[in-house]
């Protein structure tokens, strides 16, 4: 009989544990699929079941290495559908002496995991999950005492710690750390996007498992040609297709929004990474190593905004979350109380902008981080929606979406409702931003040059009538000063029509 119960969540699917260093007819590994993970925000049905798929393989692949293992799916007749109830009922069943566990990602489950150790009769033991580049508690320590966090200055450390495009004197390879000001470029097709790299799988059982046990969930879904890559096999196969095909022009584009990609150069990873299939550090270190070899095709602002991304803004927020958390998740800098339009859900909007990058989320559980923070963000912040709305659609929508990560970029990034942690000042814009980076305003039912009137582009009105209801908490910001000094020369009667248009708007957000 096995003596210690080892767990394995959903996001914890490290091939390279040190767990699995060895084999031990000693130790029994538990995964499960239960209703209180499908169930704590309405998920994306592709999201479900990408972890589902994810999980299930990695339990064979683990089996089949010699570790033993249980795994209940979703309809298993024992299965409780919760930690605190199923963890026991094996633990007896199975006369387990110890119980061990690694480090959940999400407070909410470190909390649960936390009592359900003390609640039980034997020893526990808890692990790191050897995913990340820092600890949890990295970038509390590395701001001790500061009154802003600033995300350069901690990506910088990772570079020179794990020695990523640094040369042996530690300075950056090209003599500059950040490149951000080359990625800022409007796709107008005048390079071509390679086709996709997708992995057809018919998920018809999952889909009606999730009908049978009566799981809500949103989005849409192609039973029989599930795209994603759902192990680590696939996702070695994505990492290589990214770095030989799309990072020679990501950084270029990676800003750059247009109706008739949904993808463009993204490297589509983040599943990958936040499952941990993948880690961030293998991600890096192989595309620093083509760019290496090829540097004659891959400019080097393509690398570095990738690189970037990975051990600069992942691991940052990971270190806000727990830094800043459970506080974190109650913050509403602005005390904004509407509701999430309904369009949210459907789509179904005159905005071109929101129509499409809210239909590719349904479609494919997916929307890259400037269809994010930019369109679907700056509306809801624009329009003034609470933010636990805005953090449960986040989390249920995208399939990269785990609360560590989601939060810290929509409740902090996106929405600034942490009154300025993550970001130094609100990511808002007119239309005259969407329009500078994407196709969307020229195929749009309002008028991206009109403030007011008819068919008056929403965001040019909510952008201005954002900042004056907003002036007594924004106007010292040194990085929006301009916006103030703008509003303040700006006619008087203009400025009436504008902020009773965003008024008439405001009023009838769900219409728009």
């Amino acid at each position: 009989m096995p003596k210690t119960l080892r767990l394995i969540l959903g996001d914890q699917l490290n091939h390279n544990h040190s767990w699995f260093n060895k084999t031990d007819d000693d130790v029994l590994y538990l995964m499960m699929e239960m209703k209180q993970e499908t169930g704590y925000v309405k998920h994306h049905i592709q999201k479900v079941i990408a972890f589902f798929l994810a999980m299930r393989k990695f339990a064979e692949e683990k089996q089949t290495e010699g570790h033993r293992f249980v795994y209940w799916k979703l309809d298993e007749k024992e299965n409780e559908q919760s930690l605190e109830k199923n963890i026991p009922k094996l633990i007896e069943q199975n006369d387990i002496d110890q119980f061990e566990y690694q480090l959940p990602d999400e407070y909410r489950l470190d909390q649960q995991l936390l009592q359900l150790s003390e609640d039980l009769p034997i020893p526990t033991k808890a692990y790191g999950t050897e995913h990340f580049l820092t600890e949890r508690d990295f970038v509390a320590k590395f701001f001790k005492g500061k009154k802003t966090y600033l995300m350069e200055s901690f990506y910088r450390q990772m570079r020179k710690d794990y020695d990523v495009l640094m040369e042996s004197d530690k300075k950056p390879v090209g003599e500059k750390w950040n490149f951000d000001a080359s990625n800022r470029n409007k796709y107008k097709g005048e390079v071509s996007i390679p086709a996709e790299l997708t992995f057809k799988k018919d998920v018809s059982e999952i889909v009606n498992l999730l009908e049978k046990m009566e799981v809500e969930t949103i989005g849409n879904i192609d039973s029989e040609n599930f795209e994603w890559a759902t192990s680590r096999r696939e996702g070695l196969q994505v990492l290589d297709y990214f770095k030989k095909e799309l990072l020679p022009h990501f950084g270029d584009y990676q800003d750059a929004m247009t109706e008739s990609e949904a993808y463009l150069f993204h490297s589509r990873l983040s599943f990958l990474m936040n499952s941990k299939l993948l880690s961030p550090l293998e991600v890096v270190k192989a595309c620093e190593e083509y760019w290496e070899a090829n540097q004659d095709k891959i400019a080097l602002s393509q690398i570095e905004g990738f690189i970037r991304q990975i051990i600069g803004w992942r691991e940052y927020m990971r270190g806000i979350y727990w830094a800043k958390m459970p506080e974190f998740a109650e913050m509403n800098f602005f005390n904004h109380t509407r509701k999430l339009p309904e369009f949210y859900w459907t789509g179904k909007t005159k905005m071109n902008c929101l129509s499409d990058s809210i239909t590719k989320s349904l479609d494919n559980s997916y929307a890259h981080h400037i269809q994010r923070l930019m369109i679907t963000g700056n509306f809801a912040l624009l329009a003034g929606i609470n933010p636990d709305e805005v953090d449960a659609w986040y989390l249920g929508i995208y399939i990269d979406a785990i609360e560590w990560v989601e939060i810290t970029n929509t409740r902090g990034m996106s929405q600034f409702a942490d009154g300025g942690i993550v970001g130094t000042k609100p990511y808002v814009s007119s239309a005259n931003y969407i329009h500078k980076m994407s196709s969307y305003c020229s195929n749009c039912s309002y008028d991206k040059k009109k403030r007011h009137g008819e068919n008056a582009c929403p965001f040019n009105s909510l952008y201005w009538h954002f900042y004056e209801r907003n002036r007594e908490k924004l106007e010292k910001n040194p990085r929006i000063g301009m916006a103030y000094r703008t509003l303040d020369k700006m006619d008087k009667d203009e400025l009436s029509k504008m902020l009773n248009q965003a008024e008439s708007y405001l009023s009838e957000l769900d219409s728009l």
